[in-house]
């Protein structure tokens, strides 16, 4: 199975950070944000890494060359101008899906967690075509994003809902009829909910959403 590294967004809530280095290149406990899911990758048994780009993309691609230094292949996808998520999912897949792989992994660049990728596995299923990571809600976002399910799927609306870590499997099937300019992904996995498509794993351990230059700060304390 490949895996996806969403990196191509502006990091605008992180400027002035992000004027000169990509988010994903911003460092904390001495390594840039996108070697901890390297390195995650590497770990759980992924080889092959597709990661998309635009604002400064072409510092990531000069950072993290081919992927030899992780034990990886690394592939860009560049977009020029950002696309939103699905959008670039969608122009991605070529470079994910084929030879009967048709499940792939996807993680946001923006965040940092010591979920354990490897337990993420194909749903043996026809009726999935998502797998999400979810967890406890932190509280910059209380509300939580989607409601987990007593038969283990997902809905957009319900009480106790969780946040979407920004972790899962997709199937290119989610994908059917779009094309880059697909917009957000969100959408796309509720529409997936409302036919009862989308399964979710709740993780209860660490997991940061690094979205401010404080919470870059505090991840930057807590690993050192």
């Amino acid at each position: 199975m490949k895996a996806m590294i969403l990196a191509a967004g502006k990091g605008e809530r992180m400027r002035p950070l992000t004027l000169t280095t990509p988010k994903p290149l911003l460092e904390a406990g001495g390594k840039p944000l996108i070697a901890y899911h390297l390195e995650n990758l590497h770990r759980a048994g992924f080889r092959d890494v597709v990661i998309n780009h635009a604002w400064l993309g072409q510092q990531i691609e000069q950072a993290l060359g081919t992927g030899e230094a992780f034990g990886l292949t690394i592939r860009y996808s560049p977009e020029g101008e950002p696309l939103e998520t699905a959008g670039g999912i969608v122009r991605a897949l070529p470079l994910l899906t084929g030879g009967g792989e048709d499940w792939f992994l996807v993680i946001n660049g923006d965040i940092w967690t010591d979920f354990p990728l490897a337990e993420l596995q194909s749903p043996a299923t026809p009726d999935c075509d998502a797998l999400l990571v979810v967890t406890d809600n932190p509280a910059h976002h209380s509300d939580g994003d989607f409601a987990l399910q007593k038969d283990g799927t997902l809905a957009s609306e319900g009480k106790d809902k969780l946040t979407f870590t920004g972790i899962s499997l997709l199937h290119r099937r989610l994908f059917t009829g779009l094309d880059d300019s697909a917009g957000k992904l969100g959408p796309v996995l509720r529409r997936a909910m409302v036919a009862g498509r989308v399964r979710g794993l709740h993780h209860r351990g660490q997991w940061m959403d690094i979205g401010t230059p404080e919470r870059l700060a505090e991840l930057d304390r807590k690993l050192r």
